[in-house]
């Protein structure tokens, strides 16, 4: 593993049902049960597929044309079998419009293959989520 390949946050409690993610970065995030307007835990599962992928592929056809609207919508069904919690039928929709002109043009007809190689093989969310890795989790001695 190459020593830029670590990835971490640290989530930390701030009231009943609620908690912050700190990245390394000093960035944050606020989250908790759902019980007012933060993001649950799967939403925000939900929010790093589909800003994963948007990133990559605003990067790819920006860079030919500014878009005149762009939006994400990202959905799933939760379950509870004899597996337990999860998502199931995980959807990535882009709604992508780009102004008349000719890079516009190379935006548009880049856009499909912008989002199929994201899903392909450059999100690593997806790529994490639709391959599967083992989580392990553990208590350490305060």
């Amino acid at each position: 593993m190459s020593e830029n390949s670590a990835r971490s946050v640290t989530v930390e409690r701030t009231g009943t049902g609620h908690f912050v993610a700190t990245n390394t970065r000093g960035g944050t995030i606020s989250f908790g049960t759902g019980s007012d307007s933060e993001f649950t835990p799967v939403e925000l599962l939900l929010a790093a597929l589909g800003g994963c992928t948007a990133v990559d592929v605003d990067l790819a056809t920006s860079r030919h044309a500014e878009p005149a609207a762009f939006s994400v919508e990202v959905s799933g069904n939760k379950i509870n079998d004899e597996l337990g919690n999860r998502l199931t039928d995980l959807a990535v929709t882009f709604t992508v419009t780009f102004p008349d002109g000719e890079g516009a043009d190379r935006a548009r007809a880049i856009l499909p293959r912008a989002v199929k190689t994201s899903h392909d093989r450059l999100c690593t969310v997806s790529r994490t989520v639709e391959i599967g890795t083992p989580v392990t989790a553990t208590v350490e001695s305060a």
